[in-house]
């Protein structure tokens, strides 16, 4: 729970422990938003143990409850504005590489290794292979690492992607740096991608498929499929 706090820690040992293990791991991750502190994550821990002893709350949660909703929207909205000046170093820094074209929406595009076939259309479905990080350098997804390259018609990923691949010819091998704007926004995609961050991939266009006749349904926000390439955005 961010910032974690004091109190022994249980080794899971049967496969029973294991599973109320992976419960706590699973609370603590949806509650990442909020960033908390040693002493909040105590008195989150309290109200956690009161709920499962049945013992008589010490705050009414129902009043209290909107401003859990009010603090968790500021907790991200200042952690993705961080994300966003990181991420605005990152851009300009790429932006002035040898090479490197800037499009109008921010994203940054630059070859690593020329392509000489055809350039797709944002009506047309693609076949690639990519790997993507995170400011950081942490890598959130690799169609390498899976060895088996990613098909997707370009009308159903981020605007970072349809514009970026569009732009590129087949054989082609280019990286995209993108801001959170034309990425996953303020939200991002929990956990993997925090909200704010600008992301870059290294894309190599294998294939134009041809045109989709319908995009399909992208992954819910927070959803984590290793055999989807980026989808769109949540729109606010």
């Amino acid at each position: 729970m961010g910032g974690g706090g004091g109190g022994a820690s249980v080794d899971p040992k049967t496969e029973d422990d294991k599973v109320f293990y992976a419960l706590g791991l699973d609370i603590g991750k949806n509650i990442d938003v909020f960033g908390l502190q040693p002493n909040e994550a105590e008195l989150v821990k309290s109200g956690l143990s009161d709920a499962i002893a049945k013992k008589k709350p010490k705050v009414d949660l129902e009043v209290v409850r909107p401003k859990i909703f009010e603090l968790a929207r500021k907790r991200q909205e200042a952690k993705a504005g961080s994300e966003k000046t990181k991420g605005k170093a990152m851009v300009d820094k790429a932006a002035k590489e040898p090479g490197a074209q800037q499009l109008p929406s921010g994203l940054v595009i630059k070859t690593l290794r020329p392509g000489t076939g055809a350039s797709p259309n944002e009506n047309d479905t693609v076949k690639v292979q990519y790997e993507g990080r995170l400011t950081d350098g942490t890598v959130f997804d690799s169609s390498y690492k899976r060895n088996e390259p990613a098909e997707f018609p370009l009308k159903g990923v981020v605007r970072c992607w349809t514009e970026g691949l569009q732009k590129m010819k087949v054989g082609e091998k280019a990286q995209l740096t993108c801001p959170a704007d034309i990425a996953y926004g303020d939200q991002g995609r929990p956990p993997t991608i925090p909200g704010g961050a600008t992301l870059v991939f290294d894309v190599e266009l294998l294939e134009i498929k041809a045109a989709a006749a319908t995009p399909p349904t992208a992954p819910p926000a927070g959803a984590s499929d290793p055999h989807q390439p980026p989808a769109p955005a949540a729109k606010k």
